[in-house]
């Protein structure tokens, strides 16, 4: 019989054994990709339209709201007329200056509109124009634009090369282009600028400050501040009521198209070259939310341009993101 209590024999394979570093590669799914949660809050946020019931809702609470201060107001002085007539007209003096205040500031929102009207129409104007082939409809564009801009010292060069060669033009999309070098050009650059700006404050935001909501509530002053600083740029200088107008027509064009989605596209462009963004998801959506701001911004350029883009191509939002971004996630490309 064998003996059980002796040693045992265990016979080992020549063949290394396997380490840490024959393991398979860690899937790329793993790691879920950013999806802009801030930026797509924000483009909810700016395309939501209240239903009839709610706008309702909040015209007669205003009303009532207005109709109760109107009253106090008025029982307020009468009171102090009764009583003390010198304080009674101080009283009156006073709340007519506020009534004035509110008037001026109402003034400035209905000019405001007018102005944002005013780009909108020659901007359809100028789009009839290419459609039709009209030259006369398309001189008529290109002077309304120099009359837009005749206050405007940076552009005074470009203005009076406009006016010495748009009578050489004999085509609406020479025209139009010679307009786009001489005055597009130098407020398209501007523009440009408030966009990266917006980008690269959305995208610090977020991929450095961990507060909850601090992502979202800079994305959406940021986007706010971006598309006011536009529409003053080309022109249409926006009051408080019209920027909120502006945000919702911007944010709607852009949901109702898909834009604010994450595409491969935009996450090629915008995560392709930052290692930072495969390290931590924190980085990858601060790329990724600078990059739907760049969207918005581009989206906002159409529509406050008088001018379509035409010979000057529309920016890339992978050109705004890689210049906004240059030293801050990654290193500037030779």
């Amino acid at each position: 019989m064998n003996d059980r209590n002796g040693p045992v024999l265990f016979e080992l394979d020549d063949a290394p054994q396997a380490g840490p570093e024959a393991a398979a590669p860690v899937p790329d799914d793993a790691m879920p990709l950013p999806d802009g949660r801030a930026m797509q809050m924000v483009a909810t946020l700016g395309a939501g339209r209240p239903s009839r019931l709610g706008r309702f809702f909040w015209a007669a609470l205003l009303s009532l709201l207005g109709f109760v201060v109107s009253l106090a107001a008025w029982n307020f002085v009468t009171g102090l007329l009764a009583d003390n007539p010198t304080l009674g007209w101080i009283a009156t003096a006073l709340i007519g200056a506020v009534v004035l205040a509110l008037l001026l500031i109402c003034l400035r929102e209905l000019a405001a509109f007018s102005r944002l009207g005013r780009l909108d129409r020659v901007h359809q104007a100028a789009e009839a124009a290419l459609a039709s082939g009209d030259l006369t409809a398309a001189r008529d564009v290109v002077a309304r634009i120099s009359t837009l801009y005749a206050g405007r010292s940076e552009l005074r060069l470009g203005r009076e090369a406009l006016d010495r060669q748009r009578e050489e033009m004999f085509e609406p999309a020479s025209l139009f282009a010679l307009a786009e070098a001489e005055l597009m050009a130098p407020l398209d650059r501007a523009a440009e600028r408030e966009v990266e700006a917006a980008a690269r404050q959305v995208a610090t935001v977020t991929a450095l400050v961990p507060l909850a909501l601090a992502d979202v509530i800079t994305a959406l002053t940021a986007n706010l501040r971006m598309i006011r600083r536009i529409a003053e740029i080309y022109g249409g200088r926006a009051g408080t009521l019209g920027s909120w107008r502006l945000t919702r027509a911007v944010m709607t064009h852009l949901v109702a198209t898909g834009a604010v989605a994450i595409g491969d596209d935009l996450l090629g462009s915008a995560l392709g070259g930052s290692v930072l963004s495969k390290v931590s998801r924190r980085f990858g959506e601060g790329v990724v939310n600078g990059a739907l701001t760049a969207r918005v911004g581009v989206a906002t350029m159409e529509v406050c341009r008088p001018l379509p883009f035409g010979t000057r191509a529309r920016p890339s939002v992978t050109g705004l993101i890689r210049r906004a971004l240059t030293g801050l996630f990654g290193k500037k490309e030779g």
